[in-house]
């Protein structure tokens, strides 16, 4: 049985697409945003990569935390963007978003019980 592969749209400002991108809208006169599908496969395999990578960060500084007595690691909250080739992008302190939507993803500690 043939299953349809999922795509989720994104509306952004990038105006370059890979050849993988599999539709597009040209904005109207005078607007700025395209609205562009790409593939939910290509988006998963994205965020899953970027969190594997946030968390080695992240518990690389839970070490360094745990060496400084009194101090740790509880909450991290982080801002990310997709592009409209799915790439995932950490936004960085001082960035300007410059009416660019952002995710924020909120990492908690989970209490030892």
């Amino acid at each position: 049985m043939f299953m349809q592969e999922e795509i989720i749209s994104i509306v952004t400002d990038n105006v370059q697409f890979p050849a993988e991108t599999r539709n597009w809208e040209a904005p109207s006169e005078g607007a700025t945003k395209y609205k562009v599908e790409i593939s939910a496969d290509k988006l998963e395999q994205e965020m899953g990569r970027f969190l594997q990578i946030v968390s080695r960060l992240f518990k690389r500084a839970e070490i360094e935390t745990e060496k400084k007595p009194g101090i740790h690691l509880d909450e991290i909250e982080l801002s990310v963007e997709i592009n409209g080739e799915g790439k995932v992008s950490l936004i960085g302190s001082g960035a300007k978003a410059g009416g660019k939507a952002a995710i924020t993803l909120k990492f908690k500690r989970t209490e030892l019980e």
